[in-house]
């Protein structure tokens, strides 16, 4: 039997005019095969063409690869004009400006692509996305937005307007929503295993999550949320994991509203596994705490240091076997300067492995401490609770009438030993000295274990105590950064939000991070959102058929960029150095050009 026609390799990239009433597109002409064979094509839309042959490119074109770009066959006589401000196509040398004159602000946006080139997120986005540098300028341009003006996405296009931003082309809410549609769980992966590249080893990794409520009502993760805030809203649940020597966070994953903390140890120790991340030393809360995550640690070798109740197992045990007679643990060592006892305890535990394989805990040590002022204060509240238990029953007592609910009243006078009657009337009560002994048995204990790390009780409890700046992190993303609610109402939507918040995120942690590190700025100024009103000033200047100049940096701008590490563009310094030429030449080395200091 012959054969048909040989395929072309190229036909699939050649573009053709595809009219559909007055709109002429130029498309590529693709198929798919279905089950019984048989080729269903379809047009893909790169962009229009205008009756002069002139293209004009459009989502798909800005979002295609360059490589992917670089396979498309244009006709011979169409100009390709439109497209010659992309990544690939920008000439080389000096480039004039040739839109219409503007005058935006910059200061704010240059600060934050200094942050992102030199936090390298920059560089891990463009290999995300195969090197098109238009989506890259878009999701910093998208990142920048809420953490400069905290406003609606709705309103980016007219901002864009007004400040010089990454990208130059206008973000529309249509151009939004197909932009974080095209972000894929590739997408999210590639980001993890760039940035697990600038982790180091031994990092210390703070793993904590937060809910987040949403406006979206067919979103699959808010099914069975519970709103906390107690807002008629669904939410959904953002794990962070975040790293406390770099500063900044490394890795996210979305679930379910009602997923519990101790439920998804498992599988975010699997994502950072497939994410290239090796030998972090997590830090968890006691949320995270369960015989099967502990299990699963010490089957997986993986570093931790967790808190963990002291109403039980383990520490409950150390702690009874402790002689409190004389005010304060005897066999404790006592700290000074944090002004608490300590003690550490090596534990032993095993797990079976494959086969015949057992699995032993490598250092595996269970800290307790104590703190002497926490008792005492516990002490001081609970006696007064009991007083004013007791008084409020006196009044009960002498009037004589039957309570409405009997367990109610219990558990509201739950430091007493109340007995009721037949008719719900309180016949006597004393204050249970036995449930108050209890109760304080365990207060001012508490209790963290490590596993895998050769750490001291102080230098334990230091590290987990730098959780705290975890918990301002995700202040961040529900304060400056505007993640208290997610306004999304597709899935595919909602990870592209996700992605382009986490972005943000990176760049506020960081900058947050020098804030507080620095004397000088956090001195000067009280929140990062002060930073960045004052490099708001600086100006971007471009008119037609000129170079773009940048207006001179004053002031704390210039001592923000050296707190920053940031080199200040050319003739932008208030340094300036003399261009004089010497008129009378001298023998022997010539002199260093004259050096003068700008008035700020």
């Amino acid at each position: 039997m012959a054969k048909g026609r040989p395929t072309n390799a190229d036909t699939a990239y050649k573009i053709i005019v595809h009219a559909n009433g007055k709109y002429r597109y130029a498309s590529t002409k693709q198929y798919t095969l279905g089950e019984d064979g048989k080729k269903t094509y379809s047009y893909k839309h790169w962009g229009t063409v205008d009756d002069k042959n002139k293209f004009h490119p459009g989502q798909n074109f800005f979002l295609a690869p360059p490589a992917e770009r670089r396979k498309l066959i244009f006709p011979s006589g169409w100009d390709l004009s439109g497209a010659s401000g992309l990544s690939e196509k920008k000439p080389r040398g000096r480039v004039a400006y040739e839109a219409d004159d503007v005058d935006r602000q910059y200061g704010a946006t240059w600060f934050l692509d200094r942050v992102a080139e030199k936090t390298g997120l920059r560089e891990d986005l463009k290999a995300v996305f195969g090197g098109n540098e238009e989506i890259v300028d878009d999701i910093l341009t998208m990142a920048y937005y809420p953490f400069l003006d905290n406003l609606s996405y709705n309103h980016l296009s007219q901002w864009q307007r007004e400040v010089k931003a990454p990208s130059e082309r206008r973000l529309t809410s249509t151009a939004i929503t197909r932009l974080a549609q095209s972000i894929t769980e590739q997408n999210r992966m590639d980001l993890f295993r760039q940035r697990a590249r600038r982790v180091g080893k031994d990092e210390l990794c703070a793993v904590d999550s937060t809910s987040i409520s949403t406006y979206g009502f067919n979103l699959v993760d808010i099914r069975w949320g519970k709103n906390k805030e107690r807002l008629p809203l669904r939410q959904t649940v953002e794990v962070i994991v975040y790293s406390l020597t770099s500063h900044m966070p490394i890795y996210y994953l979305e679930l379910p509203g009602n997923m519990p903390d101790s439920r998804t140890v498992e599988l975010i120790l699997t994502e950072l596994e497939h994410a290239g991340f090796r030998n972090l030393v997590l830090i968890t809360d006691r949320g995270y705490e369960s015989l099967k995550n502990l299990e699963l640690c010490i089957a997986r070798g993986q570093k931790i240091i967790t808190s963990v109740k002291v109403s039980q197992g383990e520490p409950l045990r150390l702690i009874k076997s402790l002689d409190m007679g004389k005010g304060f643990p005897e066999g404790m060592s006592v700290a000074p300067k944090e002004g608490i006892y300590f003690m550490q305890r090596d534990c032993e535990y095993s797990v079976k492995g494959n086969g015949d394989n057992v699995i032993e805990a490598r250092k595996y040590k269970l800290n307790l401490y104590f703190n002497p002022f926490k008792r005492a204060e516990d002490q001081l509240e609970m006696e007064q609770a009991a007083a004013e238990q007791s008084q409020l029953m006196d009044g009960i007592v002498k009037d004589g009438s039957p309570v409405e609910d009997v367990d109610a009243t219990a558990r509201r006078f739950n430091l007493l030993s109340i007995n009721f009657g037949k008719d719900k009337s309180v016949r006597s009560y004393e204050v249970n000295r036995d449930k108050m002994e209890a109760m304080m048995l365990t207060s001012g204990f508490f209790a963290s274990k490590t596993f895998g790390v050769d750490f001291d009780p102080l230098k334990a409890k230091d590290n987990y105590g730098m959780r705290d700046e975890q918990e301002k992190m995700i202040g961040l993303q529900k304060g400056p950064l505007g993640q208290d609610r997610l306004r999304t109402w597709s899935e595919t939507a909602k990870r592209g939000r996700m992605f382009v918040c986490f972005i943000g995120l990176i760049l506020a942690s960081y900058v947050r991070s020098v804030h507080q590190s620095s004397k000088y700025l956090s001195e000067k100024f009280a929140a990062v959102e002060d930073i960045l009103a004052e490099m708001r000033t600086i100006r971007c200047i471009e008119h037609k058929g000129r170079m773009k100049f940048i207006t001179p940096f004053v002031g704390a701008q210039v001592e923000i960029c050296r707190e920053f590490g940031l080199d200040i563009p050319e003739k932008c310094a208030p340094t300036y150095v003399s261009k004089k030429k010497s008129v009378t030449p001298k023998r022997g080395r010539p002199a260093k050009p004259k050096t003068v200091t700008q008035e700020f």
